[in-house]
């Protein structure tokens, strides 16, 4: 984040004057990356004798492939088929898979574009720089070493040294490639510290593999992990990235300072680690459990790292406060209730596949595992509910014995209403129900990213995803990618690819940047109800403000229980104005029919009826697949494009107008559709009241 110093504290002054003095003193001292981490030996005091050294007990346990194999016959040839590829040098990485990077390795390399990073000091390369670069988020993720942890639990599993080997060439052909302090592997204090703690699990699994037991080696592992932490902790996130950046580092250094307690720095790194996490839960996860980049992907992220830091935490007899333990399942809550009836995680803002660890084969939207890990790390039935059954990543985190625990536990829904305001971070979700055929409404009441760089948040003001029967039909359209193809990046984050309302052609926000807006417009909102029969929640913004007339954009919304919604979209201010009423879908068969209806056919034996009505002509039109700015695509893994319906009802009117929108769920896909005389009628009664009166307004 790029600011004035006039804007700056004196925290963040003397912090950044700290960092710049010390890239500069690194360049002139280190300019060819060596003896980095033997500087840092004679630095930091001494850990407390009484700590004791203990790793996630699924990783070091005996009894772990055992109880896998009986848990999932399969897993051992899954995993063994992953760690194959590998081997072959194939890497299934984000939204790509069997990518190549050379053989050997080129560990600089964006096998998409060609381009090679440069072999230069760290601080010269701008990550943000695709001319030069190519995709830098597609060389980290390679970087960030978590095929180790797949390497590490095949040789567990089938006991082939083979895969142990594997790593250890590979880990080797790395150092010698990448001197610390050079090159982009060493840009990102995140990616050090992913790549760190992977490095850790790594001589975990693999401790009893020939590879991994000469003294020698494991010495050199453990000298370059002090380089690893030694970097993070003097280029702390602290100001530049204050997110998953802050928290992912200081779990590496809490990593660091438990499990390797003979480095001097390790009590410093251990406790700096523990502070910031214990601190940033409150500065990142609203009241409400909302992670504050307004993203489900980086929410589940920071989910994950919390928990390791629990786990960790625990195994090592260090009490974490319970406001800290509190806070992560508000977190998990709100997962719990906006996750969709099938299971799966909405994309909201940015979903790059970010993971800290891959210890099962599950998708990144898929939460199962972090549920099954959390029931047993706080004994919640539905969170057990929600994991649907004992997931290997569990074992791998907390080991046989303790994990076994979920088989005894309770499995039921939480106990209240499904449908639930979360208004700190600005989402209402409308359910009928618990089971994995409900109908499901999720609406976008808050703001636009958070407040630092909102750099991860989408224009996506009082927009609105809905699953019919369990199945996702309005969709948010993803992100597809970060700095390769601005175009793209600008198509995917603004309103025009969300289910929102445009005017005159104007986004809610403007970019500034790839990760950056220059303003962040919020919604306001007006009410929720919430009752067994009907929920009603109304919002507004005012992000067209700043149109030379401005126009504010108030959306209602009435669920009458169990059928149906009404969107009613309201424009209020003056003039002539062009507006376009903007539906995505998700890749399925949209078509207009002649009495006025869109049908949208899911392929899971149901359908979706959407009907605009307003007292002036309108006009509808389906796109599919077309340029980014004639819309119709979504990306369901970052790097992976799909054509998708967009629907849009447009017209130029005078404000103030109103266009209510019906969402009717069909229990097959040819059902007539009903009269739109009964379908209101039968929307309002349960609201007769205030409610009534300020849809009004």
């Amino acid at each position: 984040m790029n600011r004035g110093f006039l804007h700056m504290g004196m925290g963040e002054l003397t912090t950044r004057g700290r960092q710049e003095t010390m890239k500069w003193v690194d360049r002139a001292l280190n300019p060819h990356g060596d003896g980095a981490f033997a500087r840092e030996r004679v630095r930091g005091g001494s850990p407390p004798p009484e700590l004791e050294r203990t790793f996630f007990h699924g990783a070091v346990d005996g009894e772990t492939a055992p109880f896998l194999a009986q848990l999932d016959p399969t897993i051992r040839e899954r995993t063994a088929a992953r760690a194959d590829a590998v081997c072959e040098g194939r890497f299934d990485l984000l939204g790509y898979k069997g990518l190549s990077f050379g053989d050997p390795v080129d560990w600089h390399l964006d096998p998409i574009s060609g381009r090679r990073a440069p072999q230069v000091h760290w601080s010269r390369i701008d990550p943000l720089d695709p001319s030069a670069l190519g995709d830098a988020r597609l060389v980290w993720e390679l970087n960030r070493h978590v095929w180790l942890t797949v390497l590490g639990q095949a040789y567990l599993l089938t006991g082939e040294e083979r895969y142990a080997e594997k790593a250890a060439t590979l880990l080797r052909d790395w150092m010698r490639a990448n001197p610390p302090g050079l090159g982009i592997n060493w840009a990102s204090s995140l990616e050090v510290a992913l790549r760190m703690i992977s490095w850790c699990w790594g001589m975990s699994l693999m401790h009893g593999a020939a590879a991994f037991a000469t003294p020698a080696f494991r010495n050199l592992l453990r000298d370059w992990i002090a380089a690893h932490a030694a970097h993070v902790a003097r280029y702390l996130s602290s100001y530049h990235s204050p997110n998953t950046h802050l928290t992912g580092e200081a779990l590496a250094l809490f990593y660091a300072g438990l499990l390797f307690p003979e480095l001097p720095p390790a009590w410093r790194w251990y406790s700096l680690g523990e502070r910031i996490l214990s601190r940033e839960i409150h500065q990142q996860v609203l009241a409400d459990g909302v992670y504050f980049e307004q993203s489900t992907g980086y929410q589940r992220y920071t989910a994950d790292f919390y928990s390791h830091f629990l786990v960790l935490a625990s195994l090592n007899g260090i009490t974490v406060g319970s406001d800290v333990t509190r806070r992560i399942q508000e977190m998990l809550d709100f997962l719990l209730y906006v996750r969709t009836p099938s299971g799966k995680l909405p994309q909201i803002g940015d979903a790059d596949g970010a993971a800290l660890l891959p210890l099962d084969d599950s998708d990144a939207d898929d939460p199962r595992s972090l549920f099954s890990t959390a029931a047993v790390i706080f004994d919640r039935h539905d969170y057990a509910w929600a994991a649907g059954g004992l997931a290997p990543a569990t074992v791998w985190l907390l080991g046989a014995r303790t994990a076994g625990s979920f088989r005894g536990m309770a499995q039921a829904p939480p106990e209240a209403s499904p449908s639930r305001l979360f208004a700190a971070g600005g989402y209402a979700v409308m359910r009928s129900d618990w089971s994995p055929k409900a109908h499901q409404l999720l609406f976008d009441v808050g703001p636009l990213g958070c407040p630092a760089t909102a750099g991860h948040g989408h224009a996506d003001l009082l927009a609105i995803q809905c699953c019919v029967g369990g199945t996702p039909y309005l969709v948010d359209p993803g992100t597809f990618v970060y700095t390769r193809q601005p175009e793209w990046r600008g198509h995917f984050r603004a309103s025009a690819a969300h289910s929102t309302v445009r005017v005159d052609g104007v986004d809610q926000g403007e970019p500034d940047g790839p990760f950056r807006w220059r303003a962040r417009p919020a919604a306001r909102l007006r009410g929720w109800t919430s009752s067994p029969v009907a929920d009603f929640a109304c919002a507004e913004h005012d992000a067209y403000s700043r149109l030379r007339e401005p126009v504010t954009h108030r959306r209602t919304i009435v669920f009458a229980k169990p059928t149906h919604w009404i969107v009613l979209d309201d424009l209020v201010g003056e003039g002539l104005h062009s507006w376009e009423l903007r539906y995505q879908f998700a890749p399925m068969a949209v078509s207009i029919e002649q009495d006025g209806w869109v049908r949208a056919r899911g392929g899971d034996g149901r359908a979706l009826l959407v009907r605009a009505l307003a007292s002036f002509p309108l006009s509808v039109r389906v796109a599919e697949g077309d340029r980014a700015d004639g819309g119709g695509w979504v990306s369901p893994a970052y790097g992976k494009r799909l054509p998708a319906p967009l629907v849009v009802f447009s017209g130029t009117s005078t404000l103030p107008l109103r266009v209510a929108t019906v969402l009717y769920p069909l229990s097959a896909p040819g059902a007539p559709a009903p009269a739109i005389s009964e379908i209101v009628a039968g929307s309002f009664g349960p609201l007769l009241g205030s409610e009534l009166n300020l849809v009004g307004d």
